[in-house]
C-alpha cells in the first residue's frame, strides 16, 4: 500500500484483533529518514535512491526525452500561472485608473490569487493522491485556458479579479505536485538540480511576466497581456493532455520496522555505476539500465510486466493505489505540522516570497509616480535584474548546493544527510537580506533607479535559491510522504507570506 501521510493507521497483532487502529509516524515507515549511503567507498559508483525496479513502466526507466517534455510541460504550467497573475502588476497603476480603485484596493488583483494558489494545495494534492497526478493536471491546464480567455474580456474589476482567482486555483495545482513529479522522474543525487529547473520557472513568471507586460501595456492594453497568457497556455495543455502520462508510481510497500528484529522491511538501494544511471535512469533509456541493475531482489525475480502503449499512458484514469479513502487523504498530511523541517521550509520560503511581492506591488506605484514618472513599459525593466538574480539563485540552490552535498557525502563515508543542503542558506540570507536594505532606503529616500534595481535584484536570489534548498531537503527527510508534506510548505507558505503583507 502507498502510504502520503506522516500518521498512517494500520490494523495489527492483538490490537487489531480488538479493533484498535495502531499509528505510526514516519520513522516507522521510513527508518532511513533520508539519511542513506550514497558511496560505498572513495570513487565508487553512486548508490541510486530510491530503488529502480524492473518494471518497464516505472518513471525511472523513461528515456531522456520522455522525461523533459514532462517535467518541462508541468514546468512550463506553473511559468504560465504566475505569467498570467504576477505578470499584470506592472499595469496595477493604469488599472486603478480605469476602474477607480484605490492602491490597497488594486493590490487585491496579486494578493488574493496568492492567497489562492497556496490555499487550495490542500484539495488538489489529496485529489492527485487518490485519482492521479495525470487527471488533476489536464483539467487545472484547461481550466487556466478559460480563465486566461475570461481575465482577457473582463469589462469590470470584481470580474478581472474572479478571473485571476479561478486560474490561481487552477495553477495551485502545481505548487506541490510539480515538485512532487520531480521526485517521481529523477534520483536523489540529481534532485536538486531539477527543483531549481523547477524553481526557475515557477518564479520566472513573476519576472518575465512583468517584463513583457509592461511594453504590452504601454503600446496596446493590459487586455493583451491575458491574450498572450491565452496563446501559451493552449499549446501547454495540449503537451500534457497527450505527452504527460501519469508519474504516480507504486515502487514498493511501505511497511512499519519490524518490531521484534528492528530492522526495515523496506527498500535497499542498488549499486549502479553513475554513468550507467545517467545512461539508463536519469537520463537514457530504459534497457540501458536494466543492463546494469546488478542483482535483482527476490521481489524482482521472475517478473514480466508488459509495457503501455501511448494510449494507455495518456488515459485520464491512471491505475492509482486507492487503499485509503479520499476523506482520510484529506485530513492525514496535518501531523506533518510536527516535523521540523516543514516548520522550517514553510517559514523560510514565506519570507523569501514575501519579500519579492511586496515589491512586486510596490514599484509601479514608486515609478509610475513622481518623481520618477515612469511609463509601465519602463517600469516593467526591474524584472530584469529580478530574472538575473532568480537565475543566480537557481544554480546557487540547485547545482551548487548538489556539488557542496556531494562534498559531504564524501567526507561523511559516503553517507548523504539531507541538512547538508541547509548550510548554503546562509548565501540567500545575506544576499536578499541586504537587499532588503538597500531597496527600501531607495524608495525613502527616492533615490535613482539604479540602487532600486540593484535592491530587488539581491531580493530575487532567495526566491528561487531558498525554495530549491528547502525543497529538496523535506523531499529528502520525507520521500514516501513528499507530496503531503509539499502541501503543507506551499500553502502555509501562501498564508504566513500575505499575514506579513
Amino acid at each position: 500500500m502507498y502510504v502520503s501521510s506522516a500518521l498512517t493507521t494500520r490494523r495489527q497483532g492483538p490490537k487489531a484483533r480488538q479493533g484498535i487502529m495502531v499509528l505510526h509516524s514516519v520513522h516507522d515507515l521510513d527508518p532511513t529518514e533520508g539519511t542513506v549511503r550514497l558511496y560505498r567507498f572513495e570513487n565508487s559508483p553512486v548508490v541510486l535512491v530510491p530503488k529502480p525496479s524492473n518494471d518497464p513502466n516505472d518513471p525511472l526507466f523513461w528515456s531522456r526525452g520522455k522525461k523533459r517534455v514532462a517535467f518541462l510541460s508541468v514546468c512550463s504550467f506553473a511559468f504560465l500561472t504566475n505569467f498570467g497573475i504576477g505578470g499584470l502588476t506592472p499595469a496595477f497603476y493604469l488599472l486603478s485608473l480605469e476602474f477607480g480603485k484605490t492602491q490597497a484596493e488594486t493590490g487585491a488583483l496579486l494578493l488574493w490569487p496568492v492567497l489562492t494558489l497556496g490555499a487550495f494545495n490542500f484539495f488538489w494534492v489529496p485529489i492527485a493522491n487518490y485519482w492521479g497526478k495525470r487527471p488533476v493536471l489536464f483539467f487545472a491546464c484547461g481550466l487556466l485556458c478559460a480563465c486566461s480567455m475570461w481575465g482577457a474580456v473582463a469589462e469590470t474589476f470584481e470580474s478581472l479579479l474572479s478571473s485571476l482567482i479561478v486560474a490561481a486555483f487552477a495553477g495551485s495545482s502545481t505548487e506541490a505536485l510539480g515538485a512532487s513529479m520531480a521526485n517521481d522522474l529523477y534520483f536523489l543525487h540529481e534532485r536538486g538540480s531539477v527543483m531549481s529547473t523547477y524553481m526557475t520557472f515557477l518564479s520566472g513568471g513573476n519576472t518575465i511576466g512583468p517584463l513583457i507586460c509592461g511594453f504590452i501595456v504601454s503600446k496596446y492594453s493590459w487586455r493583451w497581456h491575458k491574450w498572450l497568457t491565452f496563446i501559451l497556455a493552449v499549446p501547454n495543455f495540449l503537451a500534457v493532455a497527450f505527452l504527460v502520462p501519469e508519474t504516480t508510481y507504486v515502487r514498493y510497500s511501505l511497511k512499519p520496522v519490524d518490531s521484534d528484529s528492528g530492522t526495515s522491511r523496506g527498500p535497499t538501494p542498488r549499486l549502479v555505476s553513475r554513468s550507467n544511471a545517467e545512461k539508463g535512469f536519469g537520463f537514457g533509456n530504459a534497457q540501458g539500465a536494466r543492463s546494469h541493475l546488478g542483482d535483482t531482489d527476490e521481489s524482482d525475480a521472475g517478473v514480466n510486466l508488459p509495457k503501455k502503449c501511448w494510449a494507455e499512458e495518456i488515459g485520464l484514469w491512471p491505475v492509482v493505489s486507492r487503499d485509503t479513502p479520499l476523506w482520510r487523504l484529506f485530513i492525514r498530511p496535518f501531523p506533518l505540522w510536527l516535523y521540523p523541517c516543514v516548520i522550517f521550509a514553510f517559514l523560510a520560503y514565506a519570507i523569501s516570497l514575501e519579500m519579492t511581492v511586496a515589491v512586486n506591488i510596490l514599484n509601479p506605484f514608486v515609478f509610475q509616480a513622481p518623481p520618477y514618472n515612469w511609463s509601465p513599459m519602463v517600469n516593467g525593466l526591474i524584472n530584469i535584474p529580478g530574472l538575473i538574480g532568480n537565475l543566480f539563485g537557481s544554480v546557487l540552490g540547485g547545482w551548487a548546493v548538489d556539488k557542496f552535498c556531494d562534498w559531504k557525502t564524501r567526507r561523511n563515508n559516503g553517507v548523504y544527510e539531507p541538512e547538508n543542503r541547509l548550510w548554503l542558506c546562509i548565501v540567500p540570507l545575506i544576499i536578499s537580506g541586504s537587499g532588503c536594505l538597500v531597496f527600501g532606503y531607495g524608495v525613502e529616500k527616492a533615490m535613482g533607479w539604479v540602487s532600486l534595481f540593484f535592491g530587488y535584484g539581491m531580493i530575487s536570489v532567495a526566491l528561487t535559491a531558498v525554495p530549491t534548498i528547502t525543497i529538496a531537503y523535506v523531499s529528502d527527510c520525507l520521500l514516501p510522504l513528499n507530496s503531503d508534506a509539499l502541501m503543507l510548505v506551499n500553502g502555509k507558505k501562501q498564508h504566513e507570506s500575505l499575514l506579513v503583507e
